[in-house]
């Protein structure tokens, strides 16, 4: 059997997509929809990295705590 194999790059450039406007409209509102899971789920993960961040150098720098005697007024 041949294999085939592209030898040469094609580049190409969109230069207008025709979609209605209404469509747009409810495939930026999925969109935005889409987004809101995401950003849940990075906003957990980057406060677990920070946790873990503040809890190695934290101890080694001495950050033992925000309010070591209390909250001052």
């Amino acid at each position: 059997m041949e294999e085939n194999s592209v030898t040469g790059e094609q580049k190409v450039v969109v230069t207008n997509i025709r979609m209605p406007f209404w469509s747009m409209v409810i495939f930026m509102v999925k969109w935005a929809f889409a987004s809101i899971p995401a950003l849940i789920i990075l906003f957990f993960v980057l406060g677990l990295i920070m946790t873990i961040m503040m809890t190695f150098f934290g101890a080694i720098w001495g950050f033992h705590g925000i309010f070591r005697n209390g909250p001052v007024f």
